[in-house]
């Protein structure tokens, strides 16, 4: 009997390293993507009238002992003189019982240029610093069991790793749409504590969305508008697709996603790729900050048993009021994913001519 429970214990530590070479190995994600837009892709930078600042808080699988848990932190700026936009982001993640800790500390800078009067483009580059950590006498390895042996003959080169890594980003767009692309661990960094050679694949990310206006007033301000939205995600064997619809109504925002690729792709036999349904909501206050809140319904094998995901996001703008007014800070303005009253302009506002006679 002891030695079942042994072999037992073994295998469940294998499934404790597995996941925790897994979490290594993939980024910490976000559902609302969109509230998270230097962290997507850093072509977003600087995609306000003047300066920003939101976070990112994730709590994955609170049904799960020492669960999953991700922030970010962002601000970024508009250089409307010289086309440009500049951030910077902080990502903190922890995750397992082994208290894997992942930090990164990132700038950006974005160029914006339009291409015809009503097609514009942002490319973007990020630079960042990441560090991982991980709490190693917490963990408990096979050759502690099988020899009954508080200590383990397992050897870690490294306590923390440390890398610098770029990604890039550009993203097109018209009043109502954009599509994007971004691409992420370009140095593909070795992400190895016991020297192996462990290199971290670089990850691909394709989105884009259409908003379809529902209700305008007289003065063509849309009021009610349906936005359809997708973000794909690959990065080595592991890939993500994610599809969705908000409704906004004014200030008020509600949506519904879904996460998987169950027709054409599975984990593995028997596993189907299904993930999530996500539930959202989003309140704007006046025009300068953003509240969302999405809930995350697992639908794998996971099921209820994980408690799904709590996310919240907050973003606040700032401008001055001459800027609001300022047709060239509003040109270059990506209209994905606004708890706005109407989806910013991108093209400069029109002057209406002074009648005869007026000064």
């Amino acid at each position: 009997m002891k030695g079942i429970l042994k072999y037992s214990s073994i295998l469940l530590i294998a499934s404790i390293v597995i996941s925790t070479e897994y979490s290594l190995a993939q980024d910490p994600q976000f559902s609302q993507f969109y509230s998270a837009p230097l962290y997507l892709n850093p072509a977003f930078t600087g995609n306000t009238i003047q300066g920003r600042a939101g976070a990112n808080y994730r709590k994955q699988w609170p049904g799960v002992t020492d669960t999953y848990t991700s922030y970010t932190f962002f601000y970024d700026h508009n250089l409307s003189s010289i086309n440009s936009g500049v951030g910077i982001l902080l990502v903190r993640d922890k995750a397992g019982s082994a208290g894997l800790r992942y930090v990164k500390v990132g700038g950006l800078y974005s160029y914006k240029m339009a291409v015809t009067r009503k097609f514009f483009v942002n490319a973007g580059v990020r630079a960042s610093y990441s560090n991982y950590t991980m709490d190693f006498p917490k963990l408990i390895f096979g050759d502690q069991l099988l020899r009954d042996d508080p200590n383990s003959v397992e050897i870690f080169e490294k306590r923390s790793i440390s890398y610098f890594d770029m990604a890039v980003g550009i993203i097109g767009y018209g009043s109502d749409f954009w599509f994007g692309i971004a691409v992420d661990h370009l140095t593909t960094p070795n992400y190895s504590f016991m020297g192996y050679d462990a290199d971290l694949p670089m990850k691909y990310s394709l989105h884009g969305g259409y908003i379809i206006p529902v209700k305008k007033t007289e003065k063509g301000e849309v009021t009610r508008s349906v936005t359809i939205a997708a973000n794909y995600k690959a990065q080595g064997e592991w890939d993500q697709f994610d599809i969705g619809a908000y409704y906004k109504l004014r200030a008020y925002m509600v949506g519904v996603w879904y996460r998987g690729i169950p027709l054409f792709k599975a984990y593995k036999d028997g596993y189907s790729n299904n993930d999530a349904i996500i539930l959202s909501v989003g309140y704007k206050v006046q025009d300068y900050l953003s509240v969302g809140y999405s809930y995350d319904i697992t639908i794998s094998k996971l099921g209820l048993v994980s408690h799904g995901a709590h996310e919240i996001s907050i973003i606040y703008e700032y401008s001055r009021a001459e800027y609001k007014k300022d047709a060239k800070r509003r040109k270059f303005m990506v209209p994905c994913a606004k708890f706005t009253k109407m989806p910013y302009a991108i093209t400069p506002a029109k002057r209406k001519k002074n009648p005869k006679g007026a000064k």
